[in-house]
């Protein structure tokens, strides 16, 4: 018995000595971020998908991208000579132009969370009344946005949100003040609606579309925000054990609210961030994101910016809500959204309307992201 364990012994500690010659980086965990680079073949769907659908965003997103990066203009004089591809063009020319490489999250996980958010049409009128009385703000005057990179290159990117208070500047006024009985935005109010948690929602999802009494539409986009960190009141739900962490969405918290009006306002205080508004010119055109492109129903998505560079192809392997039907689509990432932080990590716009919210407001799917970077990066 004891030959036979010295043996085995022996074996093993011969085993640690190749590993470790061979290099152990097969029991490291990869670090957060752009991973490996992987074949075509190895995107799940990749030969399923309609990628024409995408095509408009690329088009829509060049003029920008051209100055943004060297690596664009080859790219979109490239695709400027293919109008209307179908789908075989336009995975011809990804592949080209393009090399997928896997991301990785946090611990070395390559799931993350998927998510969606919409275009939400509220009932509002340009004057307030009895029953159109929850303003939404436009951008104020006395709002500062300090660049702290400017003093700091360390702090390059960080930026800081608050007012003058005689010669200090003190955080700007949170949620639980812009709404309390002070109102310190009195007179920045571009619009009224009816609905104080739909003007909520309004707010996460950062633009929509108001119909006035007279059935006329007007939109608004998102004008800047107050500076206070974004909180999730569906995780204080769950943390009060009113919501389960499986039942909680849009729908399950709004109903909540609706519920419970003698506590909705504290909840929904728990959020101090806040958002301000501008209206938009055309309230046909689909909102704009961060890189200032009109977004495209279900091609856009929400990132990181920190990791991803706005612009960039995304492959999405994910499940739909309900269904569990696969959903794996080539995106542009071409947003950003204050819970929307780590590698793994992508907001869906779904576009306009009830189907829209229904997809927006369930979406919390586990999924797996790709980035496409151009070859020449490479």
């Amino acid at each position: 018995m004891w030959k036979i364990f010295c043996c085995d012994w022996r074996i093993y500690l011969v085993f640690l000595v190749l590993v470790s010659l061979g290099g152990c980086h097969w029991w490291t965990t990869p670090e957060p971020g752009v991973g490996q680079p992987v074949d075509w073949s190895d995107l799940p769907g990749w030969m399923t998908d309609q990628q024409q659908e995408a095509w408009p965003a690329l088009l829509a997103q060049c003029p920008r991208m051209r100055k943004k990066s060297p690596l664009w203009p080859d790219i979109c004089d490239a695709a400027a000579r293919l109008p209307q591809p179908d789908r075989q063009q336009v995975r011809a020319f990804m592949q080209r132009y393009f090399q997928p490489y896997e991301l990785i999250g946090k611990k070395g996980h390559r799931e993350g969370l998927i998510t969606g958010y919409y275009q939400p049409v509220l009932n509002g009128r340009r004057t307030p009344s009895s029953r159109y009385r929850y303003p939404l703000y436009s951008r104020p005057d006395d709002l500062l946005v300090i660049d702290l990179g400017a003093l700091y290159p360390e702090l390059k990117g960080k930026r800081v949100r608050g007012r003058l208070e005689g010669h200090k500047v003190v955080p700007y006024f949170d949620r639980a003040q812009i709404d309390g009985q002070d109102k310190p935005l009195k007179g920045h109010e571009i619009l009224w609606v009816d609905d104080p948690y739909g003007s909520f929602f309004l707010q996460i999802q950062g633009s929509g579309k108001i119909r006035l009494p007279d059935g006329a539409m007007v939109a608004v986009s998102y004008a800047d925000q107050n500076g206070h960190p974004y909180h999730a009141i569906g995780k204080t739900l769950i943390e009060q054990g009113a919501l389960s962490r499986e039942s909680v969405s849009l729908f399950t918290i709004r109903d909540w609210l609706r519920q419970h009006p003698d506590q909705a306002m504290a909840l929904l205080n728990k959020n101090p961030s806040y958002v301000f508004f501008t209206l938009r010119e055309d309230a046909r055109e689909n909102p704009r994101g961060s890189l200032n492109v009109p977004l495209t129903n279900e091609r856009s998505v929400a990132v990181d910016r920190k990791i991803i560079p706005l612009g960039s192809p995304i492959w999405m392997d994910s499940r739909l809500p309900g269904s569990g039907k696969p959903y794996q689509r080539l995106m542009f990432a071409q947003d950003t959204g204050g819970a929307i932080t780590g590698p793994v990590r992508a907001d869906v716009f779904f576009g306009t309307g009830k189907t829209a919210e229904q997809l927006a407001g369930t979406m919390k799917q586990p999924g797996k992201l790709y980035i496409l970077l151009p070859r020449a990066a490479i």
